[in-house]
């Protein structure tokens, strides 16, 4: 059975779709670039296992670079908290984590392999949208091996993947923190992204 959810358009409306097919967008400058943007307070959501060094090292470098542009929280969120071997359970269980973390008033950006494809500079507009929403913060969730529940796919404001290739969790975490930062600097004109 198909499930028609909101997707974010490039023309800055929601729109319904079929989340099997992720609708592309096309390469375009952001509305946002170079325009000032409310800065509102982002946390990363993510489901997995202990990092390693090396990932908690790259996910602190971008953490601290962003920290020029707003404030960053990173949660990560025990995966298959119930030690299952059954995967809707697991998934289940994730699920409730999940949505136990998000808060009432923040604008929820779902990572997902059935998303929405977009490029950096429509990044920048889902966090200059967020900015104008009158949300309390931006919320990006990251779903464990088996991807997200219900609960949250429906809580989702906006539903986007990353790659068409499906990505670890602790890849999918760096490649976000590096689109967010990317993002930032195309709102604010500087010369990170050509």
């Amino acid at each position: 059975m198909e499930v028609a959810s909101r997707c974010y358009c490039h023309a800055h409306l929601s729109f319904s779709m079929k989340k099997s097919a992720a609708a592309p967008f096309p390469e375009r400058r952001s509305k946002y670039s170079g325009r000032s943007v409310r800065a509102i307070p982002v946390r990363v959501l993510t489901v997995g296992k202990k990092r390693s060094r090396g990932i908690q090292l790259l996910v602190e470098e971008y953490k601290e670079k962003l920290k020029n542009y707003c404030s960053i929280e990173d949660v990560l969120i025990k995966s298959n908290p119930k030690n299952t071997g059954n995967v809707k359970a697991q998934i289940q269980a994730e699920d409730i984590l999940i949505m136990q973390q998000i808060k009432r008033g923040e604008w929820v950006v779902v990572l997902d392999e059935h998303g929405a494809d977009i490029g950096s500079e429509q990044m920048a507009d889902v966090v200059g949208d967020a900015g104008t929403t009158g949300s309390s913060g931006l919320v990006f969730c990251i779903g464990g091996p088996y991807g997200h529940g219900l609960q949250v796919r429906e809580r989702a404001d906006v539903l986007i993947r990353l790659s068409s290739m499906v990505l670890n969790h602790q890849i999918a975490l760096i490649v976000l923190l590096e689109q967010l930062y990317r993002a930032w600097t195309i709102i604010k004109g500087q010369k990170y992204h050509h």
